[in-house]
């Protein structure tokens, strides 16, 4: 099964949030996704991003790949960074 970490779009029209999730990747965009890692904002200034980072570190090693906007909010937290720490043994 090919995980991925994506976002999941919620909110009313024009009023978008989303969730951060693991999924398998041939789900659809908004189904049913395995684990819930965070939340995302982008309407608030700055942008509201809540991310539990044992859930996130876990996918991960897992083995569950990243889609670009979910890279670019992990690696904002700071999680990609202790990943790729993680990976090299330091």
């Amino acid at each position: 099964m090919a995980v991925k970490i994506r976002l999941t779009r919620m909110g009313k029209k024009k009023q978008p949030t989303y969730r951060i999730v693991a999924s398998d990747s041939r789900r659809p965009r908004d189904g049913k996704y395995l684990e819930l890692i965070g939340t995302y904002n982008p309407l608030t200034d700055p942008a509201q991003v809540k991310i539990n980072e044992e859930v996130a570190l876990k996918w991960l090693n897992r083995g569950a790949i990243p889609t670009d906007t979910a890279r670019n909010l992990l690696s904002q937290a700071g999680i990609i960074k202790k990943f790729t720490e993680s990976k090299q043994g330091k």
